[in-house]
């Protein structure tokens, strides 16, 4: 007389979460054969009828009855030790190649890559991306950084994030910077045009007709952006463009002008800039080697959008 299998009782919450294993798509299928070997017992089958209905060995539905008593469905997920494939290379290999992805460089190149790393430590590319994606290590990637070494770095910064997030009333805040060195370039012939079959065409050389500089001052409000153009790339350049916005803009307005530390934007070029142009212009200088962005939150009553530090 054949032993019978001890019942296997599924409360409603516990056989809903097996019959979800069981439907989900990314459940491991050694998941999904353990939830159905539950099912099964809970219908009252046998353990020998459930080894030939799922084709395993006759002892696999008796285990997991017995772990599934004394576990609960926790057990279900979990993988006895020594279990599974195990590992091709031990810890001091592995130390080795992060090691070498963090303290060397390739002779010839600026950063690893999975197949050179992967024939200097005699191992497979694939061994190699596993490692770094365990690891979290991207040699590719690099982040550039500037620390600012400007003493008045919390003053100014105070100054300028001030200024957005409680702007004064009835005044303009103006983000101004320029492009020097602009290359004027033009063809030494006419190129000729599309036509079918035959793309557009221009000469390999030019010719390069100066290097203006662009002073540009963006109103964030309106998305206005006001320009010009100049020969040479001074502070009597910057004072003319300084001008033009005075002229921009009514009266009333005061400009408050948000701008790095250059040389034709010095303190002494600045407070010369202000007794010229006009006595409406409020200048707020950036601190030294720090990048500004302007963020996207504006305020339909002044205009002006919030500062992020970069």
């Amino acid at each position: 007389m054949s032993k019978v299998a001890s019942a296997v009782v599924l409360s409603e919450p516990d056989r809903n979460q097996l019959e979800n294993w069981v439907r989900a798509q990314f459940t491991p299928q050694q998941v999904a054969l353990r939830s159905r070997i539950l099912l099964m017992a809970a219908e009252g089958k046998q353990d020998l009828e459930i080894a030939d209905e799922l084709k395993v060995n006759r002892h696999t539905p008796a285990l997991w009855r017995k772990r599934f008593q004394t576990q609960g469905l926790d057990g279900v997920w979990e993988i006895q030790p020594g279990r599974g494939r195990k590992p091709a290379y031990d810890e001091t290999k592995v130390a080795a190649i992060v090691a070498a992805t963090l303290q060397t460089k390739p002779k010839g190149s600026t950063h690893w890559s999975c197949r050179t790393m992967a024939r200097a430590q005699q191992v497979s590319p694939s061994t190699i991306s596993r490692l770094w994606q365990q690891h979290n290590l991207k040699p590719h990637r690099t982040r550039s950084f500037k620390l600012s070494r400007d003493v008045k770095f919390l003053e100014k910064l105070t100054d300028v994030v001030g200024l957005y997030l409680n702007p004064p009333d009835k005044s303009l805040v103006l983000c101004l910077d320029e492009k020097s060195q602009i290359q004027a370039l033009d063809r030494t012939q006419p190129g000729l045009p599309l036509k079918k079959g035959r793309c557009g065409t221009f000469t390999h050389d030019y010719v390069r007709h100066g290097t203006p500089t662009l002073f540009a001052a963006l109103e964030i409000l309106e998305g206005k952006v006001i320009g010009q153009c100049f020969p040479r790339h001074r502070h009597q350049e910057f004072l003319r463009f300084l001008r033009q916005l005075d002229e921009e803009f009514p009266e009333p307005l005061k400009l408050h002008l948000v701008l790095d530390n250059i040389a034709s934007r010095s303190t002494g070029n600045c407070v010369d800039a202000q007794h010229h142009a006009s006595a409406g212009l409020c200048f707020r200088l950036w601190a030294e080697s720090v990048a500004w962005l302007l963020g996207q939150n504006f305020s339909k009553r002044r205009g002006y959008p919030a500062s992020i530090i970069q």
